[in-house]
Parts: structure tokens; C-alpha cells; sequence
């Protein structure tokens, strides 16, 4: 089961975790809660759109950038809140 993605060199604890390969690269799509004392970190780095991604459990590894995003919330800046993020990410071809 997979429980954890890392991107670059954080870790992020998921729910969801879906796999397949388009057109030839790996294709992840994930779901995971975002508190409101951690939306600034973690908006920051999705924001750069491309990371090393990590699948522990599934022994992967690639370069992928974010093809789709989406959020429950968009304001999470209230104390107390959680938001699921959706991603689904491509793998870059190198």
C-alpha cells in the first residue's frame, strides 16, 4: 500500500495513489489532507511544478511535473482547517 510520496526531499503522507503509464511515461495521480499550519509550505513547493518524485513503496523514482491540481479549499489560511489536494503529475522525459 502506498501511504507516502516524496517530492525533491519532502515527504508527504497520501490517501490516494493511482498508476499507469501515457503514452509511454508513468502517470501518478494522488489525494492527500493539507492543514492549515502546513498550506504555506506546501503550496510553495507545488508551486515549482517539477520535483524528483519518490514512490517508496513502489520503488519508483522519476523526474515529473504537475499536470493537474486542484483543492477542497482554497483559503486555508484559517487556524484549524484541512483541505484535500488533488495532483496528478507526468513523468518528464529526460
Amino acid at each position: 500500500m502506498v501511504d507516502k510520496i516524496v517530492f525533491d526531499d519532502h515527504s508527504i503522507l497520501i490517501n490516494k495513489f493511482d498508476m499507469d503509464i501515457f503514452n509511454g511515461l508513468r502517470r501518478i495521480s494522488i489525494e492527500f489532507p493539507v492543514k492549515s499550519e502546513e498550506y504555506h509550505d506546501i503550496t510553495t513547493l507545488l508551486y515549482k511544478g517539477e520535483f524528483d518524485v519518490h514512490v517508496p513503496a513502489k520503488e519508483i523514482s522519476f523526474r515529473g511535473k504537475i499536470v493537474e491540481y486542484s483543492t477542497s479549499v482554497t483559503n486555508l489560511y484559517e487556524s484549524e482547517q484541512v483541505g484535500t489536494f488533488q495532483l496528478t503529475l507526468l513523468e518528464v522525459k529526460e
